[in-house]
């Protein structure tokens, strides 16, 4: 099955069980229509600023290990709130609890010298995909099953980057 997004194939794999995880940032416009899939063909979960926690873990160690999911899609987006608020140190709440968990992305942002905070459009995109990059990290290192699976070649991990603007997906790996 080859998954596409916006017309351009993006991989594929030779399943009858494919099956595309996707954890995405909180954002309602990004749906399963956007990879040409259908009902039941994306297990998608949706978290405020792309967070990783047991809940999601145990959530994609399910439909990896159990649903057969075969992909794995971190998939962030501009102009993501919940890292503009990290970015601007908000805390309000639970809130600050979830938002503490994107410092280390806005840590190892190490290009922007001036104006680190969220009205600065390239800090956040910056941020946005180190948080992306460091979520698969997390995904592989805190879950024996998927890192387990992606060895053995059952299952591919990517990230993307969504932009809200175009709708177009910068695809890596």
């Amino acid at each position: 099955m080859c998954v596409t997004i916006y017309g351009i194939r993006i991989f594929t794999i030779e399943s009858s069980r494919m099956k595309l995880l996707t954890v995405f940032i909180f954002q309602f416009s990004i749906g399963f229509l956007s990879f040409s899939q259908g009902l039941g063909d994306v297990f998608s979960v949706r978290i405020a600023g792309n967070i990783l926690n047991e809940d999601i873990l145990g959530s994609m160690e399910f439909a990896t290990k159990v649903v057969g999911t075969k992909v794995i899609m971190v998939l962030g987006h501009t102009r993501c709130g919940g890292i503009v608020g990290a970015c601007n140190h908000v805390e309000m709440g639970n809130l600050t609890t979830l938002l503490n968990k994107i410092q280390p992305a806005i840590f190892n942002e190490k290009t922007t010298t001036e104006n680190r905070d969220g009205s600065n459009e390239n800090f956040v995109n910056n941020v946005t995909e180190i948080h992306v990059h460091l979520t698969i990290d997390r995904v592989r290192r805190e879950s024996p099953i998927i890192a387990e699976m992606e060895e053995k070649g059952e299952l591919i991990i990517v990230g993307g980057i969504y932009d809200v603007e175009t709708g177009e997906v910068a695809i890596f790996e």
